[in-house]
């Protein structure tokens, strides 16, 4: 397979994981690494053998031996950099969520169709053997009309750096935005769409909260002005619905895992509470023998046979590879950016009616969203 060549901008904790990821699957050329703190861009470029380092992106966008750059930054460094980029000829894959608001996002996706380049969002959760699983399922009309679905996302007390992971970019409006719903709740909510088929939204009612006790040295070092718990019910056109609640931090000891249902049958997702795993079951009904089916799904076993059937398989297996072999020409790119605006609309949807206190439109969402891009 032919070599990508490919750069990195943002050396940090999640540039070094896409790095990880790229050395893993194979297929890139990490031809040069960009970040503000250049001592650190050369430690990691040393460490992983690229060549070219960068303190300023914008002379990395000139270089043309560059087919694609990675953007992982923090959200509301998204977009400025993702356009830079594009209408400097570059292809752009870029953390999620797709960017700090709604506007923001949708002008990465006006970008990129303005200039005719690929932009590929990491969400993870779409290359799980879950979502496979779920989507043979719903494509095979194993779960009939689909009509609700619910996403879960759970942290005991896993709030960034008050709890003792992460930096405070996470735990502030002006670099993130947004806390739990933007941080983790994108790779539930985007996986659910993208299992219903990426419906139309309509109309959105939530509630977001930051109520747990947290050390007083953590909370004035955080300056913690986002939220930890979002919940959420969310109208799509046709009468699906959805409901949501994402945790940073609460006081259970878990949550179900994500589920969809419909006329024929319902689908539950994975999750683990403490030392238990849920796994992933199927659930139906034989009405003429008045029998209630509950079915645990062997992932591994159907994951090994796509493999064995299917000679681009690997293609779905994380965002990378998925994006090398989309550069390759290989698979179509899954419709990564759709999903994630989509899942910022729904996001910011939820803050807009907790801080109205009524239920809102998405055009309401989606007019009144501001940008929030802080330019380099």
């Amino acid at each position: 397979m032919e070599q990508r060549r490919i750069a990195i901008i943002g050396a940090g904790q999640i540039g070094k994981h896409h790095l990880n990821e790229y050395h893993r699957v194979g297929g890139a050329d990490i031809v040069a690494i960009c970040d503000i703190n250049e001592a650190e861009a050369r430690r990691v470029a040393e460490e992983n053998q690229i060549p070219h380092v960068y303190a300023d992106f914008r002379e990395l966008l000139k270089r043309d031996d560059i087919e694609a750059v990675d953007v992982c930054l923090h959200n509301n460094f998204h977009a400025p950099v993702s356009i830079a980029a594009m209408e400097a000829g570059k292809h752009v894959y870029c953390e999620k969520p797709i960017a700090g608001s709604y506007r923001d996002g949708a002008a990465m996706l006006e970008a990129a169709r303005a200039t005719g380049k690929m932009l590929h969002i990491q969400l993870a959760t779409l290359y799980t053997k879950e979502t496979k699983a779920a989507k043979i399922l719903i494509d095979g009309g194993k779960l009939g009309k689909l009509y609700h679905a619910r996403s879960t996302g759970f942290r005991r007390r896993g709030r960034p750096f008050v709890d003792g992971y992460g930096t405070t970019a996470f735990t502030q409006k002006a670099t993130a935005s947004g806390g739990a719903l933007y941080d983790m709740g994108v790779y539930h909510i985007s996986q659910i769409l993208y299992l219903l088929g990426l419906p139309k939204v309509t109309r959105i009612s939530g509630q977001t909260y930051q109520e747990m006790d947290m050390l007083p040295d953590r909370r004035e070092m955080s300056k913690f002005d986002v939220e930890e718990l979002g919940v959420g019910l969310i109208k799509f056109e046709g009468g699906l619905t959805l409901d949501i609640i994402e945790a940073w931090a609460i006081h259970l000891g878990g949550f179900e895992g994500s589920s969809i249902v419909g006329s024929e049958g319902g689908i539950r997702m994975p999750a683990r509470t403490g030392d238990h795993i849920q796994p992933f079951t199927y659930h139906s009904t034989i009405t003429m023998l008045d029998l209630d089916l509950d079915t645990v799904i062997d992932l591994n076993a159907m994951d090994r046979r796509r493999h064995l059937l299917n000679p681009n398989e690997w293609a779905y297996d994380s965002p990378q590879g998925h994006w090398i072999a989309a550069l390759g020409g290989i698979v179509p790119l899954l419709p990564t950016a759709e999903l994630a605006l989509n899942t910022m609309i729904i996001s910011e949807g939820i803050y807009m009616s907790s801080a109205l206190g009524r239920e809102v439109t998405a055009e309401e969402v989606a007019a009144s969203s501001v940008s929030s891009a802080i330019r380099l």
